[in-house]
């Protein structure tokens, strides 16, 4: 494994926050017993690795929110706020940070493996890669807990095509998890007017495209709602051609709704710890490893907003621009069903594209699997009135891991095209993930090997076995996949959506 075996100190694992994340997501018992069961887990779950270390509690001061909309009005401006953000958390938390071996993993120990200022540049900052004359302007938009480095292999590769690319830092990250306590998702779609209105400048004339990922494409959404109403104030906002949306936090359970009642509740003597979720080691340098209460109420509430606009949206209404969906067929945060109900079923017909991701089927042997996607796929490759087209990206046959994209076109009753990718799954794979979709398996960080010569954190394929329950680091993060073998196809997809 590569976390450095030797930097981890070994801790008895307490699953309570996770327990907790997972009855706000899943759980459909009645409202009083679930805050009954919050509190007590509050309570009675004070086990060490949820001690809250200072990037939990401090609130950095330079933060941007929608409340200084009226000072902030151009990126320029934003990123000057933005610098003095960094220059605080570095007075704020890296000067009084420990150094030495115990933090050789510590994100916020100055000069440890996991440091980000170690890489250059910083991708928890906006970042722009321009041309002189660009073909179109790109804003690339992260998700919740994530970073700017999530889209930057897309946007090096853009600005390669020529385009002009922007990656925004959304309000609340890239630097503490605190950042995310008191985070409104209005603070993020401020943001990303600015971002619009700034591409807009800098290609003047030319198309516009938001690519969005996870909370990022419930983002995009948002913006190209607003940009399509009839008021005179968001009719001034720039038009975007087309969007991509990559593992779009279209819908999340209802249950999630409870996260505001955990919120509400951490506010009272004693129990602080409501205010989060998960309580991890921060060992990621571009993602918040725990996850704040208020995120995931932030989250449930701009997907309900944008549901709600999209399945009210007049008949007379200008039409959204087309859009190309890259998903998981196994996504344990964002609802397959809700993509196709809530989204793609709304939209004019025979101009969007959803591409599925299956999973492995010779490695997910049925016997084994929890749930079987299988469902979702078959009602997608037998409904005949679907009005988008269709990709199914999965094995040629049940026994090899050469893998095809199978294409179905609108109102079609099977698949009409087959193209054999000449990639398989590797064998140790069985599935993508959410998470998964948009770093190529050549990434520094999230790959599939460690770069040749590298000394920093390497959060790729894990080879560490031992007994449960002894290190800080949850299984699931060991088990989840964080690169796309089929990346490669994602970007040739989306090179051509866009050109």
């Amino acid at each position: 494994m590569h976390l450095d075996q030797s930097a981890i100190k070994p801790i008895l694992l307490c699953d309570a926050n996770r327990y907790k994340r997972n009855l706000l997501l899943k759980t459909r018992a009645p409202v009083p017993i679930v805050i009954a069961i919050l509190c007590m887990t509050a309570l009675l779950g004070g086990c060490d690795n949820t001690e809250l270390k200072p990037w939990h509690t401090e609130i950095l001061e330079k933060e941007y929110s929608a409340d200084r909309a009226d000072d902030i009005t151009t990126l320029a401006e934003y990123l000057q706020l933005e610098a003095a953000l960094f220059a605080e958390l570095e007075q704020t938390i890296y000067a009084s940070s420990a150094t030495g071996p115990a933090e050789a993993l510590e994100r916020y120990s100055r000069g440890s493996r996991a440091d980000p200022q170690q890489r250059q540049p910083n991708w928890n900052r906006t970042f722009e890669l321009a041309n002189k004359a660009p073909e179109a302007g790109v804003l690339l938009l992260h998700g919740m807990s994530d970073s700017p480095y999530s889209l930057r292999a897309l946007g090096e590769t853009l600005q390669n095509r020529g385009y002009t690319v922007l990656g925004l830092r959304m309000p609340g990250h890239g630097t503490l998890p605190s950042g995310l306590l008191d985070l409104q998702w209005q603070d993020m779609a401020a943001v990303v007017k600015l971002g619009v209105k700034h591409l807009a400048q800098q290609a003047p004339g030319k198309r516009l495209y938001i690519i969005g990922y996870s909370t990022g494409a419930a983002l995009a959404l948002d913006y190209v709602l607003n940009q399509s109403s009839s008021t005179a104030q968001q009719a001034a906002l720039p038009p975007v051609e087309r969007l991509v949306l990559i593992s779009p936090a279209i819908g999340v359970s209802p249950a999630a709704a409870l996260a505001k009642w955990s919120r509400r509740l951490s506010q009272l003597p004693g129990l602080d710890r409501l205010a989060w979720l998960d309580i991890e080691p921060e060992f990621d340098p571009y993602k918040y490893n725990s996850f704040a209460t208020n995120a995931g109420e932030q989250v449930y509430e701009l997907t309900r907003s944008v549901a709600h606009r999209l399945a009210n949206r007049p008949a007379d209404a200008p039409p959204l621009p087309p859009m190309l969906v890259l998903k998981s067929t196994v996504d344990a945060t964002v609802s397959n069903n809700a993509v196709v109900d809530r989204l793609l079923l709304k939209l004019p017909p025979e101009r969007d594209e959803l591409v599925v991701f299956d999973i492995n089927r010779v490695a997910a042997n049925s016997s084994l699997l929890i749930k079987d996607p299988g469902p979702f796929t078959t009602r997608m490759i037998a409904d005949q009135q679907l009005p988008f087209t269709l990709t199914l990206v999965t094995n040629s046959d049940t026994n090899t891991r050469e893998v095809a994209a199978y294409t179905k076109l609108p109102y079609a009753a099977g698949h009409s095209h087959t193209e054999h990718l000449k990639q398989a799954w590797p064998a140790s794979v069985f599935s993508l993930s959410h998470v998964a979709l948009p770093f190529p398996p050549s990434d520094a960080l999230y790959g599939r090997q460690r770069p040749a010569g590298s000394t920093q954190i390497f959060l790729g394929e894990q080879a560490m076995q031992g007994e449960r329950g002894v290190l800080k680091i949850p299984g699931d993060f060991l088990l989840r996949l964080r690169h796309n073998p089929f990346y490669r196809y994602l970007q040739a997809r989306v090179l051509q959506w866009l050109e």
